[in-house]
């Protein structure tokens, strides 16, 4: 597991997002286990108990659970699987906003480059 952390937002919170990103491609599956709080600070090198409020936090929002002394797993809510994928995609087309914007571009011309782009992108990903 390999996560950069940037200066700006909390770790716990980086950690998290992680997480989200992972599940919404897939490349954390619904009920899979997930690393013990011991286990993924030594995997980050970061503090225990900044895995702790982590994961205190994704319990929070039902992202994994935790049943007694077994391994905490990603949830199985398909719901909250899909709202994931919808949060992540909402906050990436709001910051695209945002930084694009004040070029003032017509929608459609907008809304070509970004095709343009996007299938570009997934042509050359498949290549690889």
């Amino acid at each position: 597991m390999n996560i950069t952390f940037n200066n700006r937002d909390p770790v716990y919170l980086q950690v998290v997002r992680h997480f989200k990103e992972e599940m919404a491609t897939g490349k954390l599956a619904a009920g899979q286990e997930i690393p013990s709080r011991r286990e993924l600070a030594g995997l980050l090198q970061i503090n225990p108990n900044t895995v702790q409020r982590a994961y205190k936090e994704m319990e929070e929002q039902h992202l994994i659970t935790t049943a007694g002394n077994s391994p905490s797993r990603i949830t199985t809510d398909k719901q909250v699987l899909n709202s994931i994928r919808q949060e992540l995609i909402q906050e990436a087309v709001e910051v695209f906003i945002q930084s694009i914007k004040k070029i003032e571009l017509p929608t459609d011309d907008l809304l070509r480059f970004v095709k343009e782009k996007y299938e570009a992108e997934r042509t050359r990903e498949v290549k690889e």
